[in-house]
């Protein structure tokens, strides 16, 4: 998968003293991982909502931005966006 630039989310933040640095919901010690983890494990999002003291805006906001990243077209200055060949080997 590829890595998100978490910094460019408003919804989330990385305080070094917070959870070793950990991406969270801003003002929250909940970490945006647990999110994508329980949607992937079956949860819905009402399911997460009551389990973690977290909004509806604020998953909203978090897989807005994760699908708006992953759909950006990679940079041409991007090593991904390089084309390998046996040439350049």
């Amino acid at each position: 998968m590829a890595s998100l630039d978490w910094s460019q989310c408003p919804a989330v933040e990385s305080v070094p003293g917070r959870l070793s640095g950990t991406w969270v919901f801003r003002d929250t010690r909940m970490p945006v991982s647990a999110v994508f983890e329980n949607i992937e494990a079956g949860a819905s999002i009402e399911e997460i909502i009551e389990q973690f003291d977290i909004t509806r805006e604020q998953i909203v906001a978090v897989l807005e931005f994760a699908a708006r990243s992953l759909d950006a077209p990679p940079s041409v200055h991007s090593p991904a966006a390089q084309t390998v060949d046996a040439h350049s080997l």
